[in-house]
């Protein structure tokens, strides 16, 4: 498809030169689209390396279970063992830690790197409707599906992004930037705005039941998950000032110097 438009753009300029037509009725060369400099195509792509950081980073987190870790209080069970679970987008573990590992200035039980059993299940309500129960709290289904929802999407973007981009270079065009850059900004949202539901998901976890005190923290995944967002937007903001036909730079310094004089 992209090649297609390539040549039919190559060729309206080749009809416009033959024909020696020009707008508005006068004669001229029909203009070709501008193409990038070698200096604008090495921005693109320290850009570019940019944004694939901020995309690895969300396939980390979207793929791992390290969202958020509950944890019962260390000595809840009266016994040798205590439990803590940790879960993300698509499944959850429950462990048994032994509390002569814990570090004794801790209450409560973990963290989730320590030795122990763990068994992990993956949530059904993305196949069968049915909420996930952890510690006899009951999950959210409607947040955790907006959650997963928000990921996915984002991911979308991030991909229709980087294929503007790659585009974008290999013909040495830069009018796919502006796309490009919508693509991964918006993306950087969502995948914020996906830590924010998130968030209000696991609140109404331990709100659903208080007959367990549990303890939560956000976990590694969602750092990765929040750095990437971050990292996104600032690809997004360099694509979107390449993306210019001007250098906002050089204007600024230009128009400093007229009102200097």
């Amino acid at each position: 498809m992209w090649s297609n438009f390539f040549m039919q753009q190559e060729e309206e300029g080749r009809m416009g030169v033959a024909s020696g037509g020009g707008v508005g009725g006068r004669g001229g060369k029909r203009a070709r689209p501008p193409r990038m400099s070698k200096n604008q195509q090495g921005k693109v792509k320290l850009a570019f390396f940019v944004a694939i950081v901020g995309v690895l980073l969300t396939v980390l987190g979207l793929g791992t279970e390290f969202w958020v870790e509950l944890s019962q209080p260390k000595h809840f069970s009266q016994g040798p063992n205590c439990h803590m679970a940790h879960y993300g987008l698509w499944k959850s573990c429950v462990r048994t830690l032994w509390v002569s590992d814990i570090e004794p200035e801790r209450e409560s039980c973990g963290p989730a790197e320590l030795p122990g059993e763990s068994n992990c299940t993956y949530f059904k309500f993305y196949t069968t409707g049915e909420n996930a129960v952890i510690f006899k709290k009951t999950t959210n289904k409607s947040m955790s599906l907006a959650t997963a929802i928000l990921a996915v999407f984002s991911l979308f973007l991030m991909v229709m992004g980087s294929i503007c981009i790659l585009m974008s270079l290999s013909k040495g065009v830069p009018f796919l930037l502006k796309p490009a850059a919508v693509c991964f900004l918006i993306s950087g949202i969502l995948i914020l705005l996906s830590i924010l539901v998130f968030h209000f998901s696991v609140l109404s976890l331990l709100e659903s039941n208080q007959s367990i005190p549990l303890d939560y923290d956000l976990s590694w995944s969602v750092a990765c998950v929040g750095s990437a967002g971050l990292i996104l937007i600032l690809g997004g903001v360099f694509f979107l000032l390449l993306s210019l036909p001007f250098n906002l730079l050089e204007k600024c310094k230009t128009q400093k110097r007229n009102s200097d004089t």
